[in-house]
């Protein structure tokens, strides 16, 4: 889909089909914890994960992107130990069908390039994400 295309579709109006109202949905944010970043990176890179992420529904699971958006775009950040911990979750949600984006930096200030600093799931069921990430600390 590009990215006009996307636009279109999420500014248009919509079916009522795709919207649950009464569906708690969000989207999580892994923090690599092990690598850190100062808070201004943070917010970049979860920027980064956030606009992926929501394309990437966009793409795959327009419906849960529809339902996300009419429902207030539920956003948390929690901490993870370091990347192998988030590779884990990584798996773990994949088995549990929940879209997947990492962000790995490109190197230009903090930290090493390559380094793999947000893993955004959803969005998707608040109760589906709390069974992969609940036990995690809130940045």
């Amino acid at each position: 889909m590009g990215f006009r295309s996307f636009i279109h579709r999420i500014t248009a109006p919509k079916f009522e089909r795709y919207i649950h109202r009464n569906q708690s949905l969000k989207m999580v944010f892994v923090i690599n914890h092990d690598l850190k970043m100062g808070k201004g990176k943070i917010a970049a890179q979860v920027g980064h994960a956030a606009v992926k992420a929501t394309l990437k529904s966009g793409e795959h699971r327009p419906e849960l992107l529809d339902a996300w958006l009419a429902t207030g775009q539920k956003k948390i950040c929690v901490k993870a130990d370091d990347a192998r911990h988030m590779e884990q979750l990584e798996q773990q949600a994949k088995k549990h069908q929940v879209l997947t984006s990492k962000i790995h930096d490109a190197g230009h200030t903090q930290i090493p390039a390559g380094s793999l600093t947000v893993l955004a799931l959803g969005p998707d069921d608040n109760e589906k994400l709390d069974l992969l990430t609940g036990e995690l600390k809130l940045l």
